[in-house]
């Protein structure tokens, strides 16, 4: 698969997830197999204004080529300031727009998935930031639409082949569906039918190597975008690089093989924040994740999710059965999960689908969403 000038096999890339997809856990998915390995979402305006927070979560490991920041922004005006920046101070060599976050505190302001509501406020996006991108690609994520009653996918999917975008990549659900449900995998079909002059990558309900075969397979769609099926298991990217390559072979840890990474993880966390601290207190949320599927007791889980050093995360990660093996059909969602009753909106977001006024205060200067 290529993505303007970059060659990408096997044909996967890593989802930006925020709090999640830092330099660390990137470190660990790229040392398992091939794919482009994005950054956590980063807001134009925190970009341009330098917010110290956001300049930090842009850090690459000397090891991560290429390298892939997704940008949330907008206005227009905005996001060709921070591609321009990005491509001036050589910041990454892969740029991805963000309008498929569902979160309220983003579709609020009219980003996220909101925003290919508005169509013409897309193009104009879309159009200021291929023009400053100068030679790095510019790709699109985004969601079906906004609920069932008002789907964009086809008319973002159009716009963006004619804005010059390089690929764009479907979560097949609606920002009402948020997590919940089931992937509409059908739509990824479609959506490939519509955009057959770039690539057209699928995202969702992809907890296994077998799951991204499948999905191309069903939908014809170019390659996928894992997200939350890594969570907790970096090593589900040699499963894929394996799958595309036509081996059977999969990845089974023992459980002190898991532990041995949840360390090295946490170790690579302290180097991402000013205290260690911190940096297993963040880490915490990975335990779960980790863990999912094998015979730990209560008392145990409990040391390790509490920790709060990195001595500690060691104490207790010493007490697990590192004989124990692979546990059966793990296979299953993890993270998120759930719909929501309503997508909120800036006021009167869906009277015009043409109009491009930028709503007021529609810039966040928080990076992560």
């Amino acid at each position: 698969m290529k993505i303007g000038p970059i060659e990408v096999w096997p044909p996967v890339v890593l989802a930006p997830m925020a709090g999640i997809t830092n330099p660390p856990f990137r470190v660990l998915c790229r040392e398992q197999g091939g794919g482009l390995f994005v950054c956590e979402m980063i807001t134009t305006r925190a970009l341009v204004e330098r917010n110290p927070k956001t300049m930090r979560m842009i850090r690459f490991d000397e090891s991560e080529r290429p390298r892939s920041i997704q940008l949330y922004g907008v206005d227009p005006e905005i996001v060709g300031r921070a591609v321009k920046m990005i491509v001036e101070e050589d910041l990454a060599d892969h740029i991805d727009l963000n309008f498929g976050c569902p979160v309220p505190k983003v579709t609020r302001r009219g980003g996220g998935s909101a925003l290919p509501y508005k169509r013409n406020l897309l193009r104009r996006i879309l159009r200021a930031a291929v023009s400053n991108a100068g030679p790095l690609p510019v790709t699109i994520k985004m969601r079906k639409g906004i609920d069932d009653d008002h789907l964009t996918y086809l008319d973002a999917g159009r716009i963006a082949v004619e804005e010059g975008v390089a690929a764009v990549a479907l979560h097949a659900r609606t920002a009402r569906q948020h997590y919940g449900g089931v992937a509409d995998w059908e739509s990824i079909a479609r959506l490939k039918d519509a955009v057959q002059e770039i690539p057209v990558l699928g995202n969702g309900d992809i907890w296994s190597a077998d799951d991204a075969v499948r999905m191309v397979r069903r939908t014809g769609c170019d390659g996928v975008v894992v997200g939350r099926g890594c969570l907790g298991r970096p090593w589900l990217f040699r499963d894929l690089e394996n799958a595309f390559n036509g081996s059977s072979e999969r990845v089974r840890p023992t459980l002190g093989e898991v532990a041995d990474v949840m360390e090295r993880h946490a170790e690579g966390l302290t180097g991402c924040f000013d205290a260690e601290k911190s940096a297993i207190s963040d880490f915490r949320k990975h335990v779960g994740w980790y863990l999912k599927g094998f015979t730990v007791g209560s008392e145990v889980r409990r040391e390790l999710a509490t920790a709060d050093s990195l001595d500690g995360l060691r104490a207790g990660l010493a007490k697990l059965d590192r004989d124990q093996p692979w546990p059966p059909n793990t296979d299953t969602p993890r993270g998120k999960s759930g719909e929501r009753t309503k997508v909120l909106l800036p006021d009167g977001w869906l009277d015009d689908a043409w109009d491009f006024d930028v709503p007021e205060d529609a810039e966040s200067d928080v990076s992560g969403g």
